[in-house]
């Protein structure tokens, strides 16, 4: 079965060695092309790039200017290839415009081992059919962000006051996460599944488009086929920036990826 999401991410390798995307219009938000979606974008053209090392195991991206839905380029250097991991730095490009910068470190995740040990605790989430839908988002938030129609979201019942106007100032939000085409989760797409949620700022009381600044996201293990639950949390607010710490835990458990990543506040 083919996938919506593996055809958005799609790359196509040109003669100079360099990779054409096309970024599609369904995963803008805000002013731009959300910032886990291209990471996704650069995550396939990396894996592209490393033959025998297909999973992103440590990837820290810069976010330069905001993407636009429409033709990108990808130009990958491989700065260290080993037996079991390899390094390359990564490019996004839209025509003269440099839209992310990205190191990042592969490997085979399968090959690396499965045991995942942690000290983290697994959010404590009610049963999907008891969380509430981004589907009952209203029609005017649908139509300035229609990533949303890419996933089904269901958020914890106590993360979801800023929707009614009644944030409860906690900056924490969680939810049960997957890809309303049927996808299962895969160690590319949890690099889009980490900027996923809305900003945690909305806790705050702060809606509104928050610009990613700089992304580090870890993955830990492949995950296992179902739901996948997300955390996102901060603490630090200083000089109009927040921090951002995602947590993504699989159908069994496992704590499969973190990130962090530095944000703009929003501006309302």
């Amino acid at each position: 079965m083919d996938h919506e999401f593996d055809s958005q991410i799609a790359i196509e390798r040109s003669a100079d060695g360099s990779y054409a995307a096309q970024l599609s219009a369904g995963w803008v938000v805000g002013g731009g092309v959300n910032g886990g979606y291209l990471l996704a974008v650069i995550g396939n053209a990396l894996r592209a790039s490393l033959p025998g090392k297909p999973d992103p195991i440590a990837v820290s991206a810069y976010y330069l200017s905001a993407a636009a839905p429409g033709p990108a380029t990808i130009s990958v250097g491989v700065r260290r290839d080993g037996a079991s991991l390899a390094t390359a730095a990564a490019d996004l490009r839209q025509g003269d415009d440099s839209r992310i910068t990205a190191l990042a470190t592969y490997g085979d995740l399968g090959r690396l081992g499965d045991d995942v040990r942690t000290t983290a605790e697994e959010p404590v989430m009610p049963p999907p059919d008891e969380c509430v839908p981004n589907t009952m988002a209203p029609p005017e938030v649908r139509a300035i962000a229609p990533l949303m129609d890419r996933f089904d979201m269901r958020f914890h019942p106590e993360h979801i006051g800023w929707a009614v106007g009644q944030p409860s100032g906690n900056g924490v939000l969680s939810a049960w996460f997957r890809l309303v085409d049927g996808r299962e989760p895969d160690p590319i797409s949890l690099l889009m599944v980490v900027d996923a949620l809305p900003p945690v700022t909305f806790d705050l009381g702060m809606p509104g488009w928050a610009p990613t600044l700089e992304l580090t996201a870890h993955v830990r293990a492949r995950p296992a086929p179902g739901w996948l639950k997300v955390r996102h949390a901060t603490r630090n607010m200083a000089g109009g920036m927040f921090e951002e710490d995602c947590e993504v835990w699989d159908s069994t458990g496992r704590l499969v990826a973190q990130s962090r990543q530095l944000a703009r506040q929003p501006r309302g």
